[in-house]
């Protein structure tokens, strides 16, 4: 006689829904960690909302009565047509964090861990961005409120309002998708906190953000007209009611809503892409 025994089976790691649905909620799990990891680090929300709070402050009260806004040095113009470009600032520069917390994880080791779960492959970065989107909409908030207590007003509904802080929004998601990038590509979160500042000071003073374009050097004025940072900062202005002056000839100034939903669009497919291919492929 033989006796037979069963082989236990090794548990098999449960999979998640496949498709977008799965996507969808591998994402929104990682978004929730990021954002409990930002909860229990208080500091770095209260530093991300003390700088965006300084430069209300600085260039309203240091350079309000010497810039010219439409043949007036007036104060309360040049805050008004100064705010839309600290807000769009301010989004844009939170993709120094969010590059600085993927490589953080990198570094730790967190992200071989990720892609070693049964999870969608583009999870963990989208649901990084969704909650660094969630500290930028807070941050924006905060900001708001600072910007009115100095005297800035907006001349238009709520629903235009809305809709310019909705473009700052979309222009800071995608700008965090480049910050994922380089947290990927470099090795240490100082490194991706000096990667991600060092190219958004260019983007960000070439553009129509703190000075007319008219006073910039005739090489340099196609330059910031094209920027897509501009494109955003302009919408913001016709939406809030602060156009300060008259837009140029070129397209993106003249249709800036348009323009910046397009730069915004483009910017979220091809940084997506790049970085999701790059996700597949870096090692700690």
């Amino acid at each position: 006689m033989t006796a037979t025994t069963d082989t236990p089976r090794l548990a098999a790691a449960p999979r998640t829904g496949g498709g977008i649905g799965g996507s969808v909620r591998d994402s929104l799990v990682v978004a929730k960690r990021n954002l409990i990891r930002m909860t229990r680090i208080p500091e770095m929300v209260i530093f991300g909302l003390i700088q965006p709070i300084m430069f209300v402050v600085l260039f309203s009260y240091v350079f309000g009565g010497s810039m010219m806004i439409g043949g007036s040095t007036s104060p309360s113009d040049y805050r008004n047509f100064l705010m839309a470009g600290i807000f769009a600032q301010t989004v844009t520069f939170a993709t120094a964090g969010a590059g600085a917390g993927i490589a953080d994880d990198m570094h730790k080791g967190l992200i071989d861990r990720f892609r070693s779960l049964p999870m969608a492959r583009g999870a963990v970065l989208t649901g990084r961005t969704l909650a660094d989107l969630v500290q930028t909409t807070l941050t924006l908030v905060v900001l708001a409120v600072v910007a009115l207590l100095v005297g800035w007003r907006t001349d238009e509904n709520a629903g235009k309002v809305l809709g310019g802080f909705a473009l700052l929004l979309l222009l800071g998601y995608a700008f965090s998708w480049i910050g994922a990038l380089i947290g990927l590509s470099v090795r240490t979160p100082e490194a991706a906190t000096s990667g991600g500042l060092i190219w958004l000071f260019p983007v960000t003073f070439i553009s129509n953000a703190f000075v007319p374009t008219e006073n910039m050097a005739g090489w340099l004025q196609p330059i910031a007209e094209w920027n897509p940072f501009s494109a955003t900062v302009q919408a913001c202005r016709e939406l809030f009611g602060n156009p300060g002056v008259s837009p140029s000839d070129a397209w993106p100034m003249q249709h800036p809503v348009w323009a910046s939903l397009i730069w915004s669009v483009l910017i979220i497919v091809v940084f997506r892409t790049l970085a999701v291919r790059k996700y597949r492929s870096a090692t700690a």
